[in-house]
C-alpha cells in the first residue's frame, strides 16, 4: 500500500470583504500576505454571492469587514464569507471587525428593545467563527456575548503617541466626555502621566427630557484638554463638551477616538469649532467628502497585523500592549 505523506503545517489566508479594500490591502501588506483572491457581487435584488478563488481547506481563515455605510449590507456579506469558509473546511475562523456595527445597542434602555450587540455576536457564531477580533468596542460587555475567543485591541497607544508628540505631557489634562468614558480616560491618564477631568451631564430644569447643562469636574484652566471617546458620530457631544471646556479657561482642546463614522453633519459641526485637531484611526473609511483641514486619521494596520500574526502563532496578543502599560483584553492568551 503506499502512504501518503501530509506535512503537518498550518496555512494563513487573509480575506476581506469589499467594504474597505484599502484596510485590507494595508493588513496584508503588513502581514506580507496576499489577500485571498474571492469573488463578490450582488444580485439584481440585492442578495450578496460569495466564492472563494482557491482553497481553503485546512487553513488558520481571518476574514476582516468593517462595518461601515451601508452597514446591514457589509454585515451580511461578512457572514455569507463565514458560512463559505466553513462549508470549505477552514480548519478555524477567525472573524476580524475594526469597527463593530450595533455595538451602541448592548443593553436595554427600556422595555422592548433589542440588544443587537448580542444578536451580531449570535450571527457570527451562527455562521461558523471561531475567534473574534475588534478594535475599542463601545462597552467592554460585549466580549461576553460572543461564545468563543475575543480579542479586544486598543487604538489608545497609538492615539495617545501621537498626541505626546505634539504636546508637552505637563501641559495635558485629559477629559472624559461623560461618566460611562472614565474608565477609558483614565488609562489614558496612565499612558501619558496626565491628570483627568470629567464632563458631567445634567438635565436642564426648565427643558424636560433634555440635557442641557454640561459642568467640568477636574481643573482644566490654561491646559491643553485632550478628550477621549471611542467614536464621533455626528459630533454634537463632543462639540458641546469642547466649548464647555474653553468656558472653563481650557487653553486647547484636542480630541480623540478610535472610529470616526462621522455622519453629517460632523465635517462642518467640528471644522467650524475651536478644537484643533481631531484624531482618528482608520477603522472605518473615511470619504473625501467627510474629510476636513483639522483632522488626522492614523492607521490601525499594523495592530490588526501583529495580532492576527499572534492569533496565528499561538502567541499573546495582550503581550503587544504590555509596554505601553495598557494591555488588550483577551479571553486566550
Amino acid at each position: 500500500m503506499t502512504q501518503v505523506s501530509v506535512p503537518n503545517q498550518k496555512r494563513l489566508v487573509l480575506l476581506a470583504g469589499r467594504s474597505y479594500p484599502e484596510l485590507a490591502e494595508e493588513v496584508a501588506d503588513s502581514l506580507g500576505v496576499p489577500l485571498s483572491p474571492t469573488l463578490a457581487y450582488d444580485f439584481a435584488n440585492g442578495e450578496i454571492f460569495v466564492r472563494f478563488q482557491e482553497s481553503v481547506r485546512g487553513t488558520d481563515a481571518f476574514v476582516l469587514q468593517s462595518h461601515t455605510t451601508p452597514i446591514n449590507k457589509w454585515i451580511m456579506e461578512q457572514l455569507i464569507m463565514i458560512d463559505a469558509l466553513k462549508r470549505a473546511s477552514a480548519k478555524r475562523i477567525t472573524v476580524i471587525v475594526p469597527f463593530y456595527g450595533y455595538a451602541r445597542q448592548d443593553k436595554k434602555h427600556r422595555g422592548r428593545e433589542p440588544i443587537s450587540a448580542r444578536l451580531i455576536a449570535d450571527l457570527f457564531k451562527t455562521a461558523g467563527a471561531d475567534r473574534l477580533m475588534t478594535v475599542d468596542l463601545h462597552t467592554s460587555q460585549i466580549q461576553g456575548f460572543f461564545d468563543g475567543p475575543v480579542d479586544h485591541l486598543f487604538a489608545m497607544p497609538l492615539l495617545a503617541k501621537h498626541v505626546a508628540s505634539r504636546v508637552p505631557r505637563q501641559d495635558i489634562t485629559v477629559v472624559s466626555p461623560d461618566a460611562g468614558r472614565v474608565r477609558v480616560a483614565e488609562r489614558w491618564t496612565d499612558i501619558l502621566g496626565a491628570p483627568l477631568a470629567i464632563i458631567h451631564k445634567r438635565r436642564d430644569p426648565d427643558v424636560p427630557n433634555q440635557v442641557k447643562v454640561f459642568e467640568v469636574v477636574g481643573d482644566v484652566r490654561d491646559r491643553v484638554c485632550v478628550l477621549v471617546d471611542d467614536m464621533i458620530d455626528t459630533g454634537g457631544t463632543i462639540v458641546k463638551a469642547a466649548e464647555t471646556l474653553f468656558e472653563n479657561g481650557a487653553k486647547d482642546v484636542i480630541v480623540a477616538a478610535t472610529h470616526g463614522i462621522l455622519s453629517d453633519p460632523a465635517r462642518e459641526r467640528l471644522q467650524e469649532s475651536r478644537i484643533s485637531e481631531v484624531i482618528v484611526t482608520n477603522t472605518l473609511p473615511i470619504p473625501a467628502e467627510h474629510q476636513f483641514e483639522k483632522l488626522t486619521v492614523l492607521s490601525i494596520a499594523p495592530i490588526i497585523a501583529k495580532a492576527i500574526t499572534e492569533v496565528f502563532t499561538d502567541g499573546s496578543v495582550t503581550s503587544m500592549f504590555e509596554d505601553d502599560e495598557v494591555g488588550a483584553e483577551s479571553s486566550s492568551h
